[in-house]
């Protein structure tokens, strides 16, 4: 990762345009082409670098729920569950945990009966438990590396 990744890692934490031309707007504020703000961010996709790049929606905010959940599963069905799993739209994250509850995903539905539906979905799916945690406070930790 160079000075203009991480000064483009930087800039989109603060925050996306929403203009007919957001790429471009950020391209100018970097000083780099809108082509290669798209090409580097497909690199930083593609090599881990980035996990997800989109918007983050504060669905309790519009009325819906999130929630944290967690399942342990077996360390041989880890890859299949993840897809299993990562199959569902209402799951925005998934994570994999040092843990005896090994692998923790953000469930965002529009509704806290949607939400119960979701986990109920994925219980049937996989046959693990899954373990609800529904947020109560929201933090963010900015992270801002030195370009």
């Amino acid at each position: 990762m160079d000075k203009i990744d991480r000064s483009i890692i930087n800039t989109l934490q603060e925050g996306f345009p929403i203009c007919d031309s957001p790429y471009q707007q950020v391209a100018l504020t970097l000083n780099i082409t809108e082509d290669d703000l798209l090409h580097r961010l497909e690199c930083l996709l593609e090599t881990g670098i980035l996990s997800r790049f989109g918007p983050l929606f504060h669905a309790e905010q519009m009325g819906g729920a999130l929630s944290l959940a967690a399942v342990k599963v077996p360390e041989e069905d880890f890859d299949s569950i993840a897809e299993k799993i990562n199959s569902l739209p209402e799951v925005a994250h998934n994570y994999a945990r040092n843990h005896s509850l090994n692998m923790w995903f953000v469930l965002a539905t529009e509704t806290l009966e949607q939400q119960q539906a979701s986990i109920q979905t994925i219980e049937n799916l996989t046959g693990l438990t899954v373990y609800n945690m529904p947020k109560i406070k929201e933090y963010f930790v900015g992270l801002k590396l030195e370009a």
